[in-house]
């Protein structure tokens, strides 16, 4: 895969993004573009302006891990930022290492990992990928994302959601910034893994179907997304305020273990109460709907015999 033009597109946005006095330089006049020159850039990288141009131009193969470090400290660059630029450099090496993928439609958790998901009890917890479907969740985890479980003809996955169904505006209160967190975990995972089929497709798909998600993806934003708080409006609950976590699992290459929590004592807290006592109503109306049609099945030869 060729990944010229988004090096060229990421580059030319941060540079776009950083003011002569961020660096310490003097703004001057008749600037034409806005943020710094590139022969700015150049200079406070220390390489020459013919080199930096070829690399915003896309052609970052061979760059070596100080001239990545010395544009990602010109630019002014943040963690998720500078290993993004150091993605794209790997992706455009030709013995670039492939990451292991999996295939979302045919992964199935191990017992284990269930296990795991179902002992936490007091919120959601869910595993999701790169692309953020949503591979594997607790009982308050389905009940909690219960709208993107039901999107009709789709598997479970946060960023569709988020886009392309009318209900998402209601279960994100701020829901500009969840569709920029949302886009900026696609945009990272785009550069980490150039080539997942998977990932471009939903890709595509969002830039036909979502105005809003083609305004996000040509921002170029990228970001770790680790920890803090989210504000939800649940269809059932109501608004719950909650903290999270999300963990890169070791034993499962690309994949994040995320939990929500309610601050103890809280009214997130008992709303959340709220959530896993309808969600074991609904599963135990859901058991009783298949007692009975398998009891239907049964009876049915003896109906035929009689």
């Amino acid at each position: 895969m060729d990944n010229k033009a988004e090096v060229r597109e990421f580059l030319i946005s941060r540079r776009g993004r950083v003011e002569p006095k961020d660096v310490g330089l003097p703004a001057g006049t008749n600037r034409r573009v806005a943020g710094l020159r590139r022969s700015e850039v150049a200079t406070l990288a220390g390489v020459s302006v013919e080199y930096y141009t070829k690399l915003e131009r896309g052609a970052i193969r061979g760059a070596s891990p100080e001239v990545l470090h010395a544009i990602a400290k010109a630019l002014l660059l943040d963690d998720a930022e500078r290993a993004h630029l150091f993605n794209l450099a790997q992706a455009a090496s030709p013995v670039a290492r492939q990451p292991r993928r999996r295939n979302s439609k045919c992964w199935t958790p191990h017992p284990s990992l269930q296990w795991t998901l179902d002992a936490v009890t007091a919120g959601p917890a869910f595993v999701r990928n790169g692309r953020m479907d949503l591979l594997a969740a607790n009982a308050l985890g389905r009940a909690f994302y219960k709208e993107a479980y039901d999107m009709p003809g789709q598997p479970p996955n946060i960023a569709r959601f988020t886009f392309l169904d009318e209900r998402a505006y209601d279960f994100y209160p701020d829901w500009d910034s969840f569709a920029e967190i949302t886009v900026s975990i696609l945009r990272t995972e785009a550069g980490r893994d150039p080539h997942n089929k998977e990932l471009h497709d939903l890709i595509g798909e969002l830039s036909t179907r979502s105005v809003e998600f083609r305004r996000l993806w040509g921002a170029h934003d990228v970001r770790h997304h680790g920890t803090g708080f989210k504000t939800f409006h649940h269809s059932v609950v109501g608004e719950m305020t909650l903290a999270y976590e999300g963990m890169e699992m070791e034993a499962e290459h690309g994949l994040t273990l995320t939990i929500y929590c309610a601050e103890p004592g809280s009214d997130s807290a008992e709303r959340m109460r709220l959530l896993a006592s309808w969600a074991a109503s609904e599963d135990r109306d859901a058991a009783t709907a298949r007692e009975q049609s398998h009891a239907a099945v049964d009876a049915e030869p003896s109906k035929w015999r009689d």
